[in-house]
């Protein structure tokens, strides 16, 4: 299934791709058809801030590694023009800012993960991934997600 039908099946609307915090490039590609996306937060529509573990629970950390992704893949968008370019979903990293006896970061980035794969199906979708406790995230984010993608050139 084309991923602009599954993405409107799934009743999910790509954001905006969310404006550069700072001196950096939101997507680098390089090799053959590889693609690097900075990290990106949670906000989509509203700012949370605060720590899993203190401020937030699993599963919203969970929805915030989901929008997290879908911010990603809207400056992935933004950057190669077509979602379709996508031939695999390479490798993700989930960072979690976490109160110090918060140890269930794998769980709240299989929010972003999920996403992959429910878009992609587990062939494409299915990434590899880290997921780490942090102190703190810039603007006291409570999750990040960077990703590697590899795209048709």
């Amino acid at each position: 299934m084309d991923i602009y039908e599954k993405i409107k099946q799934m009743g999910i609307t790509l954001p905006k791709a969310p404006a550069k915090g700072g001196v950096y490039a939101p997507v680098k590609q390089f090799g053959q058809g590889l693609v690097y996306v900075s990290g990106c937060g949670p906000n989509i529509d509203g700012q949370f801030k605060g720590k899993l573990g203190k401020d937030f629970t699993i599963e919203q950390g969970q929805q915030f590694a989901r929008n997290c992704m879908l911010n990603v893949l809207a400056v992935l968008e933004a950057n190669i023009g077509d979602l379709r370019k996508i031939k695999n979903c390479v490798k993700i990293l989930t960072l979690v800012a976490s109160a110090d006896d918060f140890y269930d970061q794998p769980a709240v980035a299989n929010g972003g993960s999920q996403l992959l794969i429910d878009l992609f199906g587990p062939d494409i979708g299915t990434p590899s991934r880290s997921a780490i406790g942090v102190n703190a995230l810039p603007f006291n984010m409570p999750v990040e997600t960077e990703g590697l993608f590899e795209i048709s050139l």
